[in-house]
This record gives structure tokens, C-alpha cells and sequence, in this order.
């Protein structure tokens, strides 16, 4: 196993995951108009867009009102003026974004008022057939809108980890090394798997074993950064790392 120095330089130190939350970020937003806030915010959204669509659509609405409440929905996020009187103490991040879009849908009014307010202004850009397609290749399920949401949310903060070992390998120039092995991050491998992942790679099969252990290892702490910064304090990060391999299990 690397020691700390030769750990760092291979994936870089680990940032304090409460520097920025994303609690920290929507208070941001509501707090001022800077630029920067909003920006932020709306990369939140472009983010957790799936989950709050996939939680629509199995309430049984269309696809084309699906799309449309997520623009409005996250359209009203960043417009209305009571988000900085939001105490991030009292909940998830997770559990904020549902509720309020509950609420939202509970009063067909604001979804009207949403949509004159904005305009049919795009917050996200998605195209509503990929969507739909993305959402017909999972497996069917039988799971309440309520579970699909934490079930979507829990796969779009692994998919988040993937994204960011991704970029911390390629700016190592890992790219190769990590396209070949990425599929072991979750998954072990059949006989000779590794042999044939090394051979391809121009490598030994020590070595890779080697490799799929340290990415694997990164991407654990990236998982769990990734948790840290969807709740409030330290102390929630483990209750939710509990609640996202049930959502993930489901």
C-alpha cells in the first residue's frame, strides 16, 4: 500500500469535504446575487436534474410535463427569495430537494406561476428523449417514487466519484490505465481477467491488481466526499453512507 507522499502523488491530497457543501452553496445563492452563486447552484441542478425527473415521471406524469416541472422546479430554486431563510441544520440536502419538489407538485399553481415567472426559460440543458431512453433501459421496478428517487440519487453521487477519478487519472495520464479498468471498481474479476487487462495495457498482472487496489481505495474516499457534501456536519456523513448502499440495494 502507498505511503501518504506516494498516495498524493498519484491522486492528489484530499479536499475538506465541508469547505464547499452543497448546503453551503444553495445558502450562497440565497444569501446574494453573485454571479459565482448562482453558477453554482445551477451546476447543482444540471447535476441532481435525473433523479427529481425519474421521481416525476413515476408519479405518472408524461415525459414532456416531466421535463417541463424539473425547468421549473430548479427555475424556481434559483429565483425565489425565501431560499436564504433555509437552515441547512434541519435536513439532508437530499431530503430539501424532494420535499420541495412535493410541494411543488402539490400546487399545480406554482407550476403555472413558475412557468410565467421563467418564461420557458431552459435551466438545464437535456433532451427529453435521451432521458426517456436512459430511463427505459434501467430495469423495470416496482419501487415507490419516493425509493426510485434515493435510488437514482445514490447512483448519480457514485457516477460523480466515477467522474472525478476519471479526471484525477487522465490528468495523470491514466487515461488508458483507467478506460481498462474502470469496470473492476465494483465488480471482481473472473480468472484471468487481470492477465488479459495487463497484457493489453503493456503491463504485469501484479501490476494491475496493484492499480484496480489504489483506484479502488480513491474511489471509496471519493464516494464518501461526495456524501460529506450533501449533508450538514460531519457526524450525519456516516448515516448517510448507510442510507445510500440501502438506496443502491433496493
Amino acid at each position: 500500500m502507498p505511503d501518504p507522499e506516494e498516495r498524493n502523488a498519484l491522486f492528489g491530497a484530499v479536499k475538506p469535504v465541508f469547505a464547499t457543501t452543497h448546503w453551503s452553496v444553495v445558502l450562497q445563492a440565497g444569501e446574494s446575487q453573485s454571479s459565482q452563486g448562482t453558477a453554482a447552484l445551477e451546476e447543482l441542478c444540471r447535476t441532481y436534474w435525473y433523479p427529481l425527473y425519474a421521481f416525476i415521471r413515476r408519479k405518472g406524469r408524461t415525459e414532456e410535463d416531466a421535463k417541463d416541472l424539473t425547468q421549473q422546479f430548479f427555475a424556481g430554486l434559483l429565483e425565489r427569495k425565501d431560499i436564504q431563510r433555509i437552515d441547512a441544520r434541519k435536513g439532508k440536502f437530499r431530503t430539501f430537494l424532494l420535499t420541495a419538489l412535493t410541494h411543488f407538485l402539490a400546487n399545480e399553481r406554482d407550476y403555472q406561476q413558475a412557468a410565467k415567472r421563467g418564461g420557458g426559460k431552459t435551466i438545464i440543458s437535456m433532451d427529453a428523449i435521451t432521458a426517456e431512453q436512459w430511463r427505459r433501459l434501467e430495469p423495470a421496478s416496482q419501487l415507490s417514487p419516493d425509493k426510485l428517487f434515493d435510488q437514482r440519487w445514490a447512483m448519480t453521487l457514485l457516477e460523480q466519484a466515477v467522474s472525478q477519478l476519471r479526471e484525477e487519472m487522465c490528468a495523470l495520464g491514466k487515461a488508458e490505465q483507467f478506460a481498462e479498468l474502470k469496470g473492476f471498481l465494483t465488480d471482481e474479476p473472473s480468472d484471468g481477467e487481470y492477465t488479459s487487462a495487463a497484457q493489453r495495457l503493456g503491463s504485469t498482472s501484479h501490476s494491475v491488481a496493484v492499480a484496480v487496489h489504489r483506484m479502488r481505495q480513491r474511489y471509496r474516499e471519493l464516494v464518501r466526499a461526495e456524501v460529506a457534501h450533501t449533508v450538514s456536519s460531519p457526524m450525519e456523513v456516516e448515516e448517510e453512507m448507510r442510507h445510500l448502499y440501502v438506496a443502491l440495494n433496493t
